[in-house]
């Protein structure tokens, strides 16, 4: 017989996350609006299934909602904005790898890194988000995306590259 959950419970367990869900949202769906939106259907998926979860990260597991309802949503209202395919020639560099996104996300104004992750394509807004922002680990990105580990790693690495790109061609514009 399957544990009955209670309204307690279930308050403990999602309450607490709300804000990294709606964050997460924002930076995928891009519009405030349309984000509250999707966190409230989210929240509803997640009522709905309670009792199907079986402890454990209550924070991934909700953020693995919101994001398939991010999807689910931009499928339905956007559908050309999250169709891109992976190409390894665009999402792949034969530069060294340097820790230089530390140093020039330390040194760039917020704007200036808000408007350039806006550019990026909703998969690599999402890995950064989730990392990043939200501090997840790889293992719980993997989780939440439903991707390996490896692949995580190597999106966020790519992610990683056009965000720098992107940071530096926005601040071109904007001298």
């Amino acid at each position: 017989m399957a544990e009955q959950y209670t309204a307690g419970t279930v308050e403990e367990s999602l309450l607490p996350h709300l804000d990294a869900a709606y964050n997460l949202a924002r930076w995928l769906i891009r519009n405030p609006a349309d984000a509250e939106d999707v966190v409230q259907e989210a929240c509803v998926r997640a009522l709905r299934f309670f009792d199907e979860f079986r402890g454990g990260d209550s924070r991934a597991w909700l953020l693995k909602i919101v994001r398939n309802t991010c999807y689910s949503w931009a499928k339905k209202n956007r559908p050309t904005e999250f169709s891109e395919e992976f190409d390894e020639t665009v999402h792949s560099s034969e530069s060294p790898r340097e820790n230089v996104e530390a140093k020039l996300v330390s040194h760039a104004n917020g704007v200036s890194v808000r408007k350039a992750l806006q550019t990026l394509p909703a998969q690599f807004r999402e890995v950064l988000v989730l990392r990043e922002i939200e501090g997840l680990s790889y293992k719980e990105i993997s989780a939440v995306t439903g991707v390996p580990m490896g692949t995580v790693m190597s999106s966020l690495s790519r992610a990683r590259q056009r965000l720098r790109s992107a940071i530096c061609t926005t601040r071109k514009l904007e001298l």
